[in-house]
């Protein structure tokens, strides 16, 4: 990838962005609502069920509880869908090429793919918020860990993403990155449950699942009652993103598998 002049690069830059944006936002009916009558469905699902009989933090109903999980569960899958989906169609049918000729460096390529992801994985959650209080009423305990949480989350899954679409060579590839490690990793974070709920040894293991971490913080957020120390949830997930961050611009200036 070339590099030119400051005007260039962040024309090049906002481009590339633009880009990425107005190709969700095409179908938005597919990148959008889909995800939120799909978040609609677990809280239905789950909330009727588990309504009354659960009570994870004193004075939240477990309607109320479910929400920031459905939302950071929806920001997870969707913000890593963005960028990888998009890297993947770009090599397959070969148009990535014209991108990696353009005077667009490693990190401005970085960085409109990860903006792009963010501003998906923030609509998706506002659009499941949205919805989700025509059920049930939701207190704002702390917004800055709710903004902090939700664009942190969806920048590491964005970058998580560009990871994936640079590393798979074809859709069954990665769709098998989504099926054997995100959606675990998504459903086994504490969305439907809290942590302290699961025998000892499953407590541990919840411990080093870095999604975890996103969804206690941001529901922190919401109720001020969390499962970790939300501070500890901050270092996790700011950890987590600089280390997929070096790993994504490090395979980018190399030119894994995007060069010929």
């Amino acid at each position: 990838m070339n590099a030119t002049g400051p005007g260039s690069r962040l024309r090049g830059l906002y481009t590339l962005f633009a880009k990425e944006v107005w190709r969700f936002m095409k179908v938005f009916v597919q990148t959008i609502l889909t995800p939120v009558v799909t978040a609609l469905l677990y809280l239905l699902v789950f909330g009727q069920a588990l309504e009354g009989n659960v009570e994870i933090y004193a004075g939240v109903t477990y309607t109320a509880f479910l929400i920031p999980g459905l939302m950071m569960m929806s920001i997870i899958q969707n913000a890593f869908a963005n960028s990888s989906s998009s890297l993947i169609q770009s090599k397959m049918m070969g148009n990535l090429v014209f991108v990696l000729l353009s005077p667009i460096s490693s990190l401005e390529f970085f960085i409109a793919f990860t903006a792009a992801a963010v501003v998906r994985g923030v609509l998706v959650a506002l659009a499941v918020y949205l919805v989700a209080i025509l059920f049930v009423d939701l207190p704002f305990a702390a917004p800055w860990a709710i903004l902090v949480f939700a664009v942190l989350g969806s920048a590491a899954l964005g970058v998580l993403g560009l990871i994936a679409g640079v590393w798979a060579e074809k859709f069954d590839q990665l769709a098998g990155f989504q099926n054997f490690f995100i959606l675990p990793l998504s459903f086994l974070s504490g969305v439907f449950y809290s942590i302290h709920s699961l025998p000892g040894i499953w407590q541990t293991v919840s411990q080093f699942n870095p999604f975890f971490y996103l969804i206690d913080g941001f529901r922190f957020g919401f109720f001020g009652q969390s499962d970790a120390d939300p501070l500890l949830s901050l270092g996790v997930t700011l950890i987590f993103l600089v280390a997929l961050s070096a790993l994504a611009l490090l395979m980018l200036q190399k030119g894994y598998k995007i060069r010929g």
